[in-house]
């Protein structure tokens, strides 16, 4: 979805609110969106939730090459001891890369890294792989094969507690309590769809998220299984879009 995922969800806004078009999505469109942007073509507020289905963490990378630091405490030393001398990618200012960073630099007291956006995940990993800036948060499940290979090293990850596939990698709440950067992976349905329908969709996709080969497939992609009910998805993005609006305000970034 293209615009932060703007264009498809103004798609699903417009369809028939009976259950056959859903709108899969990770939180921007729904949560984050509403802060950076004056106007939307749809109102996030509307849509019907119907389940939170997994969650991948953000996670502290930095070049293994270039970056000589072993663990978070490390790193946010050095980074003091020479203020802008470290460059961080993100996807732009728009980004939960971007924002992740933003909030890291004020729950560590105020880091100043430099930023260096980049047009999209690949490119950035590019960068960060070549040493071109020394620092990045991206989605867990994208990277930790470079993690493994020790081409870039995990600091901290952004779940509220570490993770299975990195469990030596603390999470950032070790450090900086209620620090959470996440990225689930969600279906609403369009705006007027009956609670009944919702209830249904939702019931369906939990038991299929129930099954072996799906959840060892979202292990393989480092991602925990939510499986919320309808009214648990709203939980989650209120006190998403919360967190986010106040990363974004601190950040200084302007709604365009």
């Amino acid at each position: 979805m293209g615009a932060s995922g703007s264009i498809g969800a103004e798609a699903v806004s417009r369809a028939e609110p009976d259950g056959y078009t859903l709108l899969a999505t990770p939180p921007a469109p729904l949560v984050i969106n509403p802060s950076l942007y004056l106007k939307l073509p749809y109102d996030p507020t509307q849509f019907v939730p119907v389940t939170v289905m997994a969650a991948i963490p953000s996670v502290l990378l930095v070049n293994a090459a270039r970056v000589p630091a072993s663990t978070l405490q490390e790193f946010v030393a050095l980074v003091r001891a020479s203020p802008n001398k470290f460059n961080y990618a993100s996807q732009g200012t728009t980004t939960v890369s971007f924002l992740t960073t933003e909030m890291f630099k004020t729950a560590a007291g105020g880091l100043k890294i430099t930023h260096v956006p980049y047009k999209g995940t690949a490119p950035g990993l590019a960068a960060l792989l070549a040493g071109e800036v020394e620092m990045m948060f991206d989605n867990l499940g994208v990277t930790v094969q470079h993690v493994r290979a020790g081409k870039l090293r995990a600091l901290a990850v952004g779940s509220a507690r570490r993770v299975p596939s990195l469990p030596d990698v603390p999470a950032m709440a070790e450090f900086y309590p209620g620090f959470v950067s996440i990225a689930w992976f969600s279906v609403s349905a369009p705006p007027k769809t009956p609670a009944a329908i919702a209830e249904k969709l939702s019931a369906t996709i939990v038991q299929i998220l129930g099954q072996s080969d799906v959840a060892k497939r979202l292990e393989g992609l480092s991602a925990e299984t939510i499986a919320s009910t309808p009214a648990g998805m709203a939980a989650i993005m209120k006190e998403d879009a919360e967190r986010w609006r106040s990363v974004i305000r601190a950040a200084g970034v302007k709604p365009e």
